[in-house]
């Protein structure tokens, strides 16, 4: 695929904690990403950006407009703003996904609509699959599609080593998830072309 046609693809590394696995994850999924070929891969992590966790408390006065967001902040909105697709890399806290990735979603609302998002979670006995059922919801409400076939990984159970999983067969996974998430990329991206989301 030539590089002028390839989707704009970010992955975005959703843990902020100290010790947190999410960078060694992000950069596997971007790598197998690259490889695919279909996208042109910008990796996000939130531990680098200004990102407040609490939004004003008076929403915007135009439905569908974005809260006023501190200058901090402009290079993840510029991220988002470009990308025709998103993977979205969460561990799982406490069944559900972290406070910054909440925040990046909610400082946000437009960059998201029409657009797919596959997921890539890890942690706990379910690979942190709790955490990509409330991330499934909440991307929905806000017009995204989502894509069926994403990767967990229970880290108590799949082992990793120089920044890969061992195990031979999930780079056949993660294939299969990319395959679904660029289908979706070309769809969307030439009905958003067409005519604008009525969202």
């Amino acid at each position: 695929m030539d590089i002028n046609t390839k989707h704009r693809l970010v992955v975005l590394v959703g843990s902020v904690r100290e010790g947190r696995f999410g960078p060694v994850v992000g950069s596997w999924i971007a790598g197998q990403a690259r490889e695919h070929g279909a996208f042109d891969v910008e990796v996000v992590d939130l531990a680098d950006v200004g990102l407040p966790l609490a939004l004003p408390d008076a929403y915007p006065s135009v439905a569908g407009a974005s809260y006023p967001r501190p200058a901090a902040m402009a290079p993840l909105t510029a991220a988002l703003e470009a990308a025709d697709a998103f993977i979205m890399v969460t561990p799982e806290y406490n069944h559900s996904y972290p406070a910054s990735l909440k925040a990046a979603i909610d400082w946000h609302y437009t960059q998201w609509a029409a657009k797919p998002v596959a997921f890539v979670s890890y942690g706990g006995a379910v690979g942190g699959r709790h955490a990509v059922l409330h991330l499934e919801n909440v991307m929905t409400e806000l017009h995204a599609v989502t894509i069926r076939d994403g990767l967990a990984f229970p880290l108590n159970r799949v082992p990793w080593e120089d920044g890969r999983p061992l195990d031979p067969e999930i780079p056949g996974y993660a294939k299969k998830l990319l395959e679904q998430l660029s289908w979706w990329t070309s769809a969307l991206r030439s009905a958003r072309e067409a005519a604008p989301y009525p969202g």
